[in-house]
């Protein structure tokens, strides 16, 4: 069952950014949570990429 989020912390979905380029089939993301008073911009995390084998960047979607 989904945590349900309380207040201002939501869930949000970070997606790589330099998958779509590459032309390799599948999509890394992420599912995180952030706080949406402290934090009001999309969040950019550097994730590990399973499908390109390297660590990318990570923007949140949505």
């Amino acid at each position: 069952m989904a945590k349900k989020s309380k207040g201002n912390r939501i869930q949000v979905i970070l997606e790589c950014t330099e998958q779509k380029d590459s032309g390799v089939p599948g999509m890394s993301r992420y599912i995180t949570y952030k706080n949406r008073k402290n934090t009001t911009e999309r969040l950019e995390l550097r994730k590990y990429n399973p499908y390109l084998k390297k660590v990318t960047l990570h923007k949140e979607i949505k």
